[in-house]
């Protein structure tokens, strides 16, 4: 049986127009018959639901809605944790590069979604670490960060993006690149951090909760939290030239440093698998934000429990078909503005005209 393809009856209507999830009356649906197909599970069923009249079948509750290829996303999981690049894995299985893209972007929304599904929603019970992973999209004239929310458990509560403007030293030429390139497709917001870390935070720490956030000595960092007024919050702050060692208090974030640059073919130094799309660089993060947290022991020598055991989120370690058994929705999720947009596609890339915007007309 392919991942992701349940055996229980339908839990909803699957469209998202339907009321069957917000209605006040029981929700009525018949077995409409089943159709074949060449791939297991052979005999698919077809069901027929009494609020909106649509036509839809179990395949619909899969993550491999749609997909010609099914046997892809449990593999592809391991090796876009695994340090593999898209064009390693479609030489591996003798795909086009597209196909991959477009199971990864899949794998994406499903982990964004599922982090939103577990993750805490009350406020955190242990210190959080703060800081910027410094990347690029597209090339190296678009740097932005991904800022990390990170535990002493080194379970990731959230992360989200900040568009930068190049800095550090260039040449002439390269500043009259940079120059033109910014005439061209416009300046990255100088406000981009702050703005990004206070989004980052309000969703983890809610209103009225008391917090205790480590970062280093950004200047923004302190900027975004006094915005918060309606959240306790408290800020240490450690130099980033300190020792990077367990005795660091920001050792949790250094090491999810490592780890993204160890895990990532798009994060390697000196790689020609960097993201053309910042989105597609998000995405890939949300799928090694589930990995490390529900997969991977948080120490490899001992091998215990991966950091949402430990915080009691979970029970135990999730398998990556547990991770793929079943669809989830966005319909059914209370997702803030920027996890929607990313989920959508619509975190732009100033380089590239246009969002490659996720409308599913026929997986609704």
């Amino acid at each position: 049986m392919s991942p992701g393809c349940p055996s229980v009856p339908p839990p909803h209507c699957p469209h998202a127009g339907c009321d069957s999830r917000t209605g006040s009356r029981p929700w009525r649906y018949k077995k409409k018959g089943f159709f074949r197909r060449a791939q297991p599970p052979f005999r698919i069923q077809r069901y027929l639901c009494h609020h909106c009249g649509r036509n839809f079948s179990s395949q619909s509750f899969s993550t491999t809605y749609w997909l010609k290829r099914n046997d892809l996303l449990v593999p592809l999981f391991h090796r876009l944790v695994g340090g593999a690049c898209l064009r390693q894995i479609s030489r591996e299985f003798g795909l086009a590069h597209s196909t991959v893209q477009r199971q990864m972007n899949r794998l994406g929304r499903h982990c964004l979604l599922l982090h939103e599904r577990l993750r805490p929603r009350e406020a955190p019970t242990e210190p959080l670490v703060l800081d910027g992973f410094r990347t690029f999209e597209h090339s190296q004239y678009w740097p932005f960060d991904l800022n990390l929310l990170i535990g002493p458990s080194h379970y990731v509560y959230g992360f989200s993006d900040a568009e930068l403007r190049r800095s550090g030293s260039m040449r002439p030429s390269q500043r009259e690149k940079r120059a033109r390139l910014e005439a061209r497709h416009g300046r990255p917001d100088p406000q981009a951090t702050r703005k990004s870390v206070q989004a980052l935070v309000a969703r983890i720490v809610p209103p009225g909760a008391r917090a205790t956030i480590r970062s280093d000595d950004h200047k923004a960092y302190p900027r975004a939290l006094r915005r918060l007024t309606n959240r306790r919050l408290r800020h240490e702050t450690t130099s980033s030239r300190v020792a990077r060692t367990t005795q660091n208090p920001l050792f949790p974030v250094n090491l999810a440093d490592l780890l993204l640059r160890h895990s990532s073919a798009n994060h390697k130094r000196e790689t020609i698998a960097f993201s053309k799309r910042r989105q597609g660089a998000l995405y890939q993060a949300a799928i090694w934000v589930v990995w490390r947290n529900y997969v991977k022991a948080r120490s490899e020598n001992r091998r215990d429990d991966p950091p949402a055991v430990a915080l009691g989120l979970i029970p135990r370690r999730l398998e990556v078909r547990q991770i793929l058994r079943t669809r989830l929705f966005p319909e059914n999720a209370k997702l803030c503005s920027w996890v929607a947009r990313c989920y959508e596609g619509r975190i732009p890339t100033r380089r590239l005209p246009h969002c490659r915007v996720h409308d599913p007309v026929f997986a609704r």
